[in-house]
């Protein structure tokens, strides 16, 4: 159980310690910010194995049996999940995670306007929803500990965003997702919106179809 919790600190010290400590501004003016998100996305990568491994080599304390009901709880999540992974992950946004640098695009608008950190949120339902599949011990340390992280990474984030840009930047680029779902959904531009759909969708089914070799569970065995 020391190497989880050793593992999950590790992984959460390097999404938060690069930004905070301005190691992450240096970097990028040094290495070029492609270069710099190809080395990271690599040490994120191995941390991940690492905790996944820890938490496979940590003892099995059930707190809840898993069942028909709980499993749902991850199949229904990761869709709207999937979605908003695919629609934010290449859409510029100066106040969240994005993978892509610069301002947000009017007249390419996606479903990412639904949310202020919809890559965050995405993380938020795939963590929460496992941990209720799950219901043991390592299940509620690991997913629990990601859950709160993507929470307070958003209130974070949009912090920092409030103390890098300017009063109009900031105004303009959190007035893109004010108002009700309904307004938003009118800021979508539709093709776009219909791509993002569309790729979220196929990213769901790649999920649940290499959830099972990848990870050793398969999600709908319940269902079957």
């Amino acid at each position: 159980m020391a190497e989880l919790l050793i593992a999950i600190a590790v992984f959460l010290a390097a999404h938060v310690l690069p930004a905070a400590t301005g190691l992450r501004a240096f970097l990028i003016r040094r290495l070029g910010r492609h270069l710099y998100i190809a080395a990271y996305s690599l040490i994120s990568l191995a941390a991940i194995a690492w905790v996944i491994a820890a938490a496979r080599a940590a003892p099995y304390i059930e707190f809840w049996p898993p069942g028909r009901v709980t499993s749902l709880v991850p199949v229904v999540a990761m869709l709207p999940a999937s979605v908003l992974l695919a629609a934010a992950a290449f859409e510029p946004n100066p106040l969240s995670v994005s993978i892509r640098s610069g301002r947000p695009d009017a007249q390419k608008s996606g479903l990412a306007l639904l949310l202020r950190h919809p890559l965050l949120w995405a993380f938020f339902l795939w963590s929460a929803s496992h941990l209720v599949a799950n219901g043991d011990l390592v299940s509620v340390i690991l997913f629990g500990s990601l859950s709160v992280f993507g929470l307070a990474g958003m209130k974070l984030l949009e912090g920092r965003a409030r103390r890098r840009l300017s009063a109009a930047d900031f105004a303009a680029v959190t007035a893109r997702t004010r108002g009700g779902i309904a307004e938003r959904l009118a800021r979508v531009r539709p093709l776009r919106g219909l791509a993002d759909l569309g790729a979220g969708l196929l990213l769901y089914a790649v999920l649940l179809k290499l959830h099972g070799p990848v990870i050793g569970v398969d999600p709908l065995a319940w269902f079957l």
